[in-house]
């Protein structure tokens, strides 16, 4: 029996409340490509990051006040990773409002830079794009304002039922922000049928 998928939600806590000694923080993410010159501008575009340091062996890209988030290595000649190979799916950034995240998505759309999935996982409202390379990177805002608020969402919501998430259309979804739709009620996620969910998923 698989107990963790089991493991009921609990509030985080800190590593102090633990008596744990953890990291302070998560620092950066560094790649590797052979796309140097497209990657470093893909992402200095999408998470408006400014550019730390650079040669052409290595770009260090920071987005707020830490020395790098981002750090890109230029080596002709790599193979591009199978899809279906182990290792990481993706990683996220959260903004701070749905103001900021639908923004966003605009001035990227305008670009022709689209998600190739946008889903309300109900815990957060989420946009999925892929890099120059295929590596995925999700957009997202926390829908609750708080972590007890998501806990309480995950006990008392169908998020057993269905872990995966309703799709959106942001268009559609911005129109009705913009129109006034209070933001609690643009971010609820509906409820959906059992032979529903597996349609949820991005297709490959």
């Amino acid at each position: 029996m698989n107990t963790l998928a089991m493991t009921p939600p609990s509030v985080p806590k800190t590593a102090a409340e633990r008596g744990k000694i953890a990291p302070a923080k998560f620092a950066h993410i560094v790649m590797r490509t052979s796309r140097f010159e497209e990657m470093v501008t893909w992402y200095k575009t999408v998470l408006e990051a400014e550019t730390v340091m650079g040669s052409p062996m290595i770009v260090f890209l920071s987005f707020d006040e830490e020395h790098h988030r981002l750090a890109i290595m230029n080596q002709p000649g790599l193979g591009d990773r199978s899809p279906q190979a182990n290792g990481v799916d993706h990683w996220a950034y959260t903004y701070a409002s749905l103001d900021d995240l639908f923004a966003t998505y605009e001035r990227l759309r305008d670009l022709d830079i689209l998600p190739y999935w946008t889903i309300n996982h109900g815990g957060t409202l989420s946009m999925y794009y892929r890099d120059p390379d295929g590596n995925q990177i999700e957009l997202q805002i926390d829908s609750f304002d708080s972590n007890e608020e998501t806990t309480k969402w995950l006990t008392e919501s169908d998020f057993a039922v269905n872990p995966i998430g309703v799709k959106f259309d942001p268009e559609e979804l911005i129109a009705r922000y913009r129109s006034g739709e209070d933001k609690a009620s643009v971010l609820d996620r509906p409820v959906i049928s059992p032979s529903e969910i597996m349609a949820q998923l991005p297709t490959p």
